[in-house]
């Protein structure tokens, strides 16, 4: 067996065990241990939610009295008392104020694994994944409360120095994270970011 393949298959079992709906628990887990940006009673609203394992280990983290909002474009349903669910386009005008009425209030820390649905071509996947990223980002104007903190999943190649300067531009402190639990050939990164400035400060390009 595979490098990659015996680490799949290491995670996969232990969501299994532990009850995660899925494997990626376990990269949202390595991050808050390493940075602590999820705390008791936050409010964290995740992007990109199905099929709810962020959600869930979010939901672990914030306690009974904080409050995770899942936000896809499918369905996720979960029992948590502290935990909303919303199947929406994230490209609807009226997500961010679906979100925060769920939320009650501004987010602490918006979190994003959000992608495409796989076409096959990759250059392809890649740029739609960038363009669901940045309307994270810019969703995260009206929803995370200043200084609040992020983390976000970013598919490497064409445009992805892009986001990177978004990331930087908007926050005051950027880190990169490989969690050992993204399959070693895998293209994605994630990002965590802390201290939110809010809109963008990169100049304008005329046009």
């Amino acid at each position: 067996m595979r490098l990659h393949e015996a680490k799949k298959d290491l995670y996969r079992r232990l969501a299994k065990e532990q009850g995660f709906k899925s494997r990626a628990a376990f990269k949202l887990i390595e991050a808050n241990e390493k940075y602590r940006f999820i705390r008791e009673g936050d409010r964290v609203v995740d992007f990109g939610a199905a099929p709810g394992g962020w959600v869930q280990a979010a939901a672990g983290f914030v306690g009974p009295d904080g409050r995770v909002v899942g936000v896809d474009l499918n369905e996720v349903r979960l029992k948590d008392e502290n935990v909303a669910t919303l199947a929406i386009d994230v490209n609807d005008p009226k997500v961010a104020e679906e979100v925060e009425g769920l939320l009650g209030g501004r987010a602490d820390v918006v979190l994003s694994d959000i992608a495409p649905s796989v076409s096959g071509v990759w250059e392809l996947d890649q740029i739609r994944q960038v363009d669901l990223t940045l309307r994270v980002l810019g969703l995260s104007e009206t929803l995370l409360r200043r200084n609040g903190k992020g983390f976000f999943k970013l598919f490497e190649g064409e445009r992805s120095a892009e986001v990177r300067e978004e990331f930087r531009s908007r926050f005051a402190v950027v880190r990169v994270l490989k969690p050992a639990a993204s399959r070693s050939a895998s293209s994605e990164l994630y990002y965590y970011c802390e201290g939110w400035k809010g809109v963008s400060t990169r100049p304008a390009i005329d046009s």
